[in-house]
């Protein structure tokens, strides 16, 4: 049975205070905005308010109507609302919360659908009030979002697998090569632009995307840090020859993503695939015998080098590195057999990597699959 959400919860629009009744102090209800970490665990109020306009009680689903729209949390206490939030409170008697909030986790992508406005989007009261889901009964609801509880903790445990297996890597780093803000092991440190034969980027114009032919690689391909070719656009056979006359990825190269919100990301080429890069991807072509390429991608990747790329970052709207400023970065270069020797132990952790990734994809696809089961 389907039913409107106002119909089986309260539906309580936020609204902000006068902004001279906000504090830092604590003083007052935590106030509460919609933004784009608030779908994180325990979300920073944007302050405490002594005078609050609406309020949420504890256990009121929190959802956010703009910019982003349907970002979810749960409060934890009582808590002051602004516009861009809305308070959704189940009735007890004819929903469990746990599977509401499924519920509207399930209407993501309809919610979006659904939002206007130029500057950013947002959905009004209208929209949550008539959004319809499914309703079983209180029973089937519990025991279905403790199905989805359970698929939810080993996503994360997969997750957090992957988290540690990373950090395993830096530690090693750490152990073998010390810290490089200190350089307590008096590496070598040599500018990127000297430890490569070539260091460009891809094509500085959008190309015509075809249907299918070669892939075209862009910062979004590379921001797990990997080239990820699913869901890439393609050019054609001619497209793709004539771009790579400049810029000519192949296996050993590293990519290094330079503009964007997610710049300061590098992917070593793992695979002999043929594509082709968009301007905002940077190709790096190391000299091997100075630096291993797999090492040099792990050092861009470590805290020390996306510092350098922070302090360099131009553009007041979307951030742009420029070549030459990447190829001024301080690269630590410890003797080429400790690399490889690192480069090893990685290889070996990769493996252990790879096994807990392919258990993550298989168990998000479960999610998925009973997301669409149970709400559709």
């Amino acid at each position: 049975m389907k039913v409107k959400l106002s119909d089986i919860c309260e539906i309580n629009m936020g609204q902000s205070p006068s902004s001279d009744t906000y504090n830092q102090n604590r003083e007052g209800l935590p106030f509460y905005q919609g933004n784009a970490d608030f779908g994180e665990k325990n979300p920073i109020p944007r302050s405490w308010c002594r005078e609050p306009k609406k309020v949420a009680n504890i256990n009121s689903i929190l959802i956010s109507v703009r910019a982003p729209i349907g970002a979810m949390n749960i409060a934890t206490e009582r808590c002051c609302i602004g516009r861009g939030l809305a308070a959704v409170i189940p009735n007890e008697e004819q929903c469990d919360l746990n599977y509401i909030w499924y519920a509207l986790l399930s209407k993501h992508s309809e919610l979006n659908s659904r939002g206007t406005g130029s500057t950013f989007k947002a959905i009004g009261k209208k929209t949550l009030f008539d959004l319809e889901i499914f309703l079983p009964s209180k029973d089937e609801q519990k025991e279905i979002a403790l199905v989805l509880e359970r698929v939810n903790e080993l996503i994360n445990l997969h997750k957090n697998q992957l988290n540690k297996l990373n950090l395993i890597v830096k530690s090693r780093f750490a152990e073998m090569f010390g810290n490089p803000f200190l350089n307590e092991k008096k590496w070598s440190i040599k500018k990127l632009g000297n430890l490569s034969q070539k260091i460009t980027d891809g094509v500085h114009a959008k190309p015509n995307y075809t249907i299918s032919g070669k892939p075209f690689i862009s910062v979004v391909n590379i921001t797990k840090g990997y080239v990820d070719f699913t869901d890439c656009k393609f050019v054609s056979e001619d497209d793709y020859k004539k771009m790579i006359k400049s810029t000519y990825p192949e296996k050993g190269d590293v990519l290094y993503t330079k503009v964007g919100a997610t710049y300061g990301i590098p992917a070593y080429i793992d695979t002999d695939k043929e594509f082709c890069l968009y301007v905002s991807v940077c190709l790096i072509k190391p000299i091997h015998e100075v630096i291993n390429s797999r090492f040099l991608s792990i050092s861009m990747g470590m805290p020390y080098v996306k510092m350098q790329a922070d302090r360099r970052i131009k553009g007041i709207g979307v951030p742009d590195l420029h070549l030459n400023q990447i190829r001024e970065f301080d690269i630590i270069s410890p003797p080429i057999e400790l690399q490889r020797d690192f480069v090893q132990f990685v290889q070996q952790v990769d493996k252990s990597k790879s096994e807990v990734q392919k258990a993550l994809e298989k168990t998000e696809l479960l999610y998925k699959a009973l997301m669409q089961q149970y709400f559709y």
